[in-house]
């Protein structure tokens, strides 16, 4: 798209393109009044007016004095890492907001599924709603540097709340949705909230169990739904958004002119998984560099060159979503549709077909169950149509590993797409997208096989919260099979402490790095070492190239009884490649005189509460069904039950322990649990993460079981 198409209206532009010319449906109804009244402000302040604000607001920020790299105050400053690898210029989130509404101001931003029929809004109107949001937190006290915690899906509510709050001088928290009362409770008495935004009543009555516990608490607000009761300070999403329609524009204005690019204006939290929830401190300048940078480096595209449409479904309250989503969004005019609630319940392949993306991220644990979804209506195909789809996936694998560009492929490459992988994609959701991404956790090689089977190529991405999100991506340019690709443009590592196998702390440099933990300054000092670099406490090499491997991490390192150190992360991925009927498998044997494992079997996941149950999944099924086994229950096979099943597995085992470097790395023990591990259970984490503390935790009686004498 050339520049000629896009709207350059000012920031205070609101829609005289008309959305309705476009074929799109504008804002929601109950917003519109709130909208006008905010447009009559804006239109009162003229254009010479307007024309100064925004060449004022689009000035380079300034940066507050800062005397160190890191802080663990909300209202410190930092030292940015401006070198010569990224001299660009400094700019807060509302530059970043502004200059965007200046290029693509007329195009549609964000689409909300609403009684059947997808509404949009444009770049335009989403400036202004946020203007709006933020004059409303000002309205109901929101203090700077206090923090407004959202707690809820996916949805133009959350994104427009986020904003709207950073305007306000206030920070963007998320809350996991799948927190209990007092988890919530830690996250927003811990970042000060002032207010609460709330999805529904599920999460609002989280938060009236503990409102009272929360000193800094002024208002709570419900965006999706009515109201069931009427309480002091808690308003509905309409009622919000009409509360600061007197604040001046000045008011906002003069609070955001005083942000500066080293200062805190988002928090996120993470997991907890190996202790308290930690608060990361991210400022303006990493959201806005990591945006710009980053998103480059994955060839994410301007709207100038080609408008990016994704689809938003993964948690917010972690960082690869929310910067993927929401701030990468902001920064490229990129269309965001909202998927359902119950995306990863089954709803989310009927919004990918609907919204059509050009680029889509997934955790691994959703590329292995649409994996598993296509191997099984595959398997179910009639015998002749079945062939057809294995013989393309197996030409489609073999010229993807083989060759790097589609011209170098064969004609039997062709006719396997023309004839099969154009109809699969489209019943996936994927016909328009070209982009794939795989992050938050490592992704298991079988997986990534599969998809270049189907000539989708998941480019993995690695980094933290910490480094706000991705240091290493992987491309169409910078691509290599189980690598997370190249650092970005603009950033640094170094491997420290690095052993004969080449193997050491992946250590991060860059724009990217976060401000430090919120009052904690012993971890805050711990993450980083004396030249002020993040230390991620992962354990990677890299080849010629460039090319990032990770390869453990060293709080999950074994040290066993007789000091051999074992990374768990390769002898885990070596028995479920193995074993295809195992869903998880943990290694143990930290202090212990040999490794024993906790095995889980794949499962079918209940499409309501999205628990594990006891019914095998139809992959394992098959394979049992292989064995000669007619087990189709995990408590089929548990125990011991199944002979044909446990020897197998054995088996299996067996020859991972071949190939073990030294005894001290062969598994010596294992057992079957009765139940797949899950967020729900406490075994995962958000992101599905494993958590092998809570695991040794709850099955501890099984572990000692394994070392009794």
């Amino acid at each position: 798209m050339s520049n000629n198409g896009i709207s350059q209206q000012t920031a205070y532009s609101t829609g005289q393109h008309s959305s309705e010319e476009k074929g799109q449906n504008s804002l929601p109804p109950e917003l519109m009044t709130d909208f006008r009244k905010e447009e009559q402000h804006i239109k009162s302040n003229g254009a010479s007016e307007k024309k100064k604000f925004v060449e004022d607001m689009l000035a380079g920020a300034s940066l507050a004095p800062a005397q160190s790299l890191w802080t663990t105050e909300a209202s410190g400053s930092v030292q940015l890492r401006i070198d010569e690898l990224c001299p660009q210029e400094t700019i807060t989130v509302h530059q970043m907001f502004l200059n965007s509404v200046q290029k693509y101001g007329s195009l549609p931003a964000l689409a909300s599924k609403r009684k059947g029929k997808w509404e949009k809004i444009t770049f335009s109107e989403y400036y202004s709603c946020c203007r709006m949001a933020a004059k409303s937190f000002l309205k109901l006290g929101l203090e700077r540097f206090h923090s407004v915690a959202i707690l809820g899906f996916n949805s133009a509510e959350w994104f427009i709340s986020a904003v709207g709050t950073v305007f306000a001088g206030g920070l963007t928290t998320g809350i996991y949705t799948t927190n209990s009362p007092e988890a919530c409770l830690y996250v927003a008495n811990d970042s000060r909230a002032n207010i609460i935004v709330v999805e529904n009543q599920k999460q609002l009555d989280k938060i009236l169990q503990i409102k009272d516990d929360l000193p800094h608490l002024k208002a709570i607000v419900l965006y999706s739904g009515s109201l069931q009761t009427k309480l002091p300070n808690l308003y509905s999403w309409e009622e919000f958004m009409g509360l600061g329609v007197d604040i001046p524009d000045k008011t906002l204005d003069d609070v955001i002119s005083s942000q500066k690019a080293n200062q805190c204006c988002v928090l996120i939290y993470t997991s907890g998984t190996t202790g308290k929830p930690k608060g990361v401190m991210l400022s303006h300048d990493n959201i806005t560099w990591t945006a710009h940078l980053a998103s480059r480096a994955g060839d994410m595209q301007p709207a100038e060159y080609s408008q990016e449409t994704i689809v938003s479904y993964l948690p917010l309250s972690h960082i690869a979503a929310q910067i993927y989503d929401l701030w990468t969004g902001i920064q490229w005019g990129e269309l965001v549709y909202f998927a359902q609630p119950d995306a990863l319940k089954g709803s989310l392949v009927g919004t990918l077909k609907e919204a059509m993306p050009s680029s889509h991220m997934g955790v691994p644990r959703v590329w292995e169950k649409i994996m598993e979804k296509v191997k099984q209506e595959v398997s179910c195909c009639a015998y002749v149509k079945r062939k057809l789809v294995t013989w393309a996936m197996s030409v489609t694998l073999e010229a993807n590993q083989k060759y790097k560009n589609d011209e170098e492929k064969s004609f039997l490459f062709t006719l396997a797409n023309s004839l099969v992988l154009e109809k699969l994609h489209a019943e996936l959701g994927f016909s328009f997208c070209r982009k794939f991404f795989s992050g938050a956790a490592p992704i298991g090689n079988d997986t990534i096989q599969f998809f270049l089977g189907l000539d989708i190529r998941l480019c993995e991405v690695y980094g933290m919260s910490e480094s706000s999100g991705p240091h290493f991506m992987s491309g169409p340019k910078t691509y290599k099979l189980a690598s997370c690709g190249k650092v970005v443009p603009g950033c640094r590592y170094k491997l420290a402490n690095v052993d004969a196998d080449g193997n050491g702390e992946v250590c991060l440099w860059g724009r990217n790095i976060f401000m430090g933990y919120l009052n904690m300054k012993d971890k805050t000092a711990e993450a980083f070492d004396e030249d002020g670099w993040l230390q991620s406490g992962d354990l990677g090499k890299a080849d010629d190239e460039g090319f990032l491997y990770i390869t453990g991490r060293i709080k999950e390192l074994i040290i066993t009884a007789g000091g051999e150190n074992v990374p768990p992360l390769l002898i885990e991925d070596a028995v479920k490649k193995e074993l295809p009927i195992i869903s998880n498998a943990m290694l143990i044997g930290d202090k212990k005189k040999f490794l024993s494992m906790l095995i889980t079997l794949k499962c079918v996941t209940s499409a309501e509460t999205m628990e594990p149950t006891d019914d095998l999944s139809f992959e394992a099924v098959e394979y049992c069904q292989k064995l000669g086994s007619h087990a189709t229950k995990v408590s089929d096979i548990i125990g011991g039950k199944d002979k044909l099943v446990n020897h197998a597995i054995q088996e299996g085992i067996s020859r991972v322990n071949a190939k073990a470097t030294s005894n001290a790395q062969r598994i010596q023990k294992w057992t079957i649990l009765g139940k797949d591990f899950s967020v729900s259970g406490g075994e995962l984490g958000p992101t599905m993460k494993l958590r092998r503390p809570v695991v040794l935790k709850i099955y501890n009686e099984k572990v000692e079981t394994f070392y009794r004498e």
